[in-house]
């Protein structure tokens, strides 16, 4: 297992957009498996699960994105990967869900707190 977790800022949807795009375009075998979206007073959260193929482990790999916004423009990000690991009691290889991740740190970069204006 892999996460990444940061405190980005910008436009809720924006930053969505970039995220999902970064995974759907960081594998020609990304996939988007499922979603929910909340919205409760000023609060929103969405929930991503994406899926792909990793050749390294010859298996798959699953990626679990939240976003959360409260009030302000924070945009808070949770990913955490999972899957790419044939061995029964332990983890041998976790190469596929850290290079899956890898896929976000661009955007997290620009979006990150550091850059606000």
């Amino acid at each position: 297992m892999a996460k990444l977790e940061a405190r980005l800022y910008g436009e809720f949807e924006e930053v969505l957009d970039a995220l999902e795009t970064a995974v759907l375009h960081g594998s020609a075998t990304a996939t988007l498996e499922d979603h929910s979206d909340f919205l409760c007073s000023t609060a929103r959260c969405a929930v991503r699960v994406y899926e792909r193929y990793s050749a390294l482990g010859s298996n798959r790999v699953s990626l679990q994105l939240t976003l959360f916004q409260a009030a302000g423009d924070d945009v808070l990000l949770s990913a955490i990967t999972s899957g790419g690991s044939e061995a029964m009691f332990f983890k041998l290889n976790t190469f596929g869900e850290e290079s899956f991740l890898a896929t976000l740190e661009d955007v997290v970069r620009t979006y990150a707190m550091d850059n606000r204006p």
